[in-house]
């Protein structure tokens, strides 16, 4: 069982599709409401039949990815099990990170076998190379025929399982956006914090490219807690009160600043820390 169809055909789809077909899959179908973008995606991935109705697209393989936006997945689902294509035995995955294989609820009831089937890794283009997929984890859960097939094609890819319940998808992909959005958002700040300090440009955010890279490193050889470094790591009161004079002026990084700093003390106390710089600290980080 070789044959997918992909319905969705944004960055993720067209990644997929493209590190599928180099796995031997046969990708039979593309589809999207912006069959410009459809087209686009056949050209990345070098085959599929494009079309724009979703249907026509599902009923070409067995295998059927909904790689679409969350708002609109729902809806979806049920447009596609108003059709008349025969879903009995088909396997219908979607992507998302934080909705359930319930989603795909009126599939089930015409015969679909269903799962959520989620990467966890960032895509920021359509044209992202398949090794990409390599080595990463995928969220899976659903029903057992459907998280089999799911589980195979991650693997595939070389990818790695997290067998999910419905219930934990909701702080599973918090983790997610944790560590993917918001170290983007944090990147983004501390680069906005060296311009102010006079560094220019591109330059502010290049120069904290080696200690990102770096800290995630230490994080992978080590752990997080023994990873941890900086001021609150050794206890230095001192130098977070120069910080929080520093950031007076932006006032909403201030407060990450404290809520992150707070956090970054729970992972230190972990280790040894005086319990006068322990103290020091609380009071520096607390809420103003």
């Amino acid at each position: 069982m070789k044959e997918i169809s992909i319905i969705g055909t944004g960055r993720l789809g067209t990644s997929l599709a493209t590190a599928l077909a180099r796995r031997q899959f046969k990708i039979k179908a593309l589809s999207d409401r912006d069959s410009s973008s459809a087209r686009e995606s056949r050209r990345i991935i070098g085959q599929g039949r494009v079309f724009s109705d979703n249907s026509r697209a599902a009923a070409a393989a067995d295998i059927v990815f909904l790689c679409l936006p969350d708002d609109i997945l729902g809806g979806e689902s049920a447009i596609l099990a108003s059709s008349d294509v025969d879903w009995v035995g088909k396997y219908v995955l979607h992507a998302s990170g934080l909705l359930t294989s319930a989603v795909l609820g009126p599939l089930k009831k015409r015969g679909a076998l269903i799962a959520s089937t989620h990467p966890i890794q960032a895509f920021s283009s359509k044209r992202t190379a398949p090794s990409h997929f390599r080595g990463i984890f995928w969220g899976i859960e659903g029903s057992p025929k459907a998280v089999s097939i799911g589980a195979g094609i991650a693997m595939s890819l070389g990818g790695r399982i997290l067998r999910l319940r419905a219930g934990q998808k909701p702080l599973y992909h918090a983790a997610c956006v944790m560590a993917s959005n918001y170290l983007v958002v944090i990147l983004d700040q501390a680069a906005a914090l060296l311009r102010e300090a006079g560094v220019s440009g591109e330059k502010a955010l290049r120069a904290l490219y080696p200690l990102a890279e770096g800290t995630l490193q230490n994080v992978k050889s080590l752990d997080a807690s023994r990873a941890l470094t900086g001021p609150i790591a050794r206890g230095d009161a001192g130098s977070v009160e120069a910080h929080l004079t520093a950031l007076e002026p932006f006032p909403r990084v201030s407060l990450a600043y404290r809520a992150l700093g707070r956090l970054a003390l729970g992972s230190a106390l972990r280790q040894s820390l005086p319990a006068r710089s322990v103290k020091a600290l609380r009071r520096l980080l607390e809420d103003e």
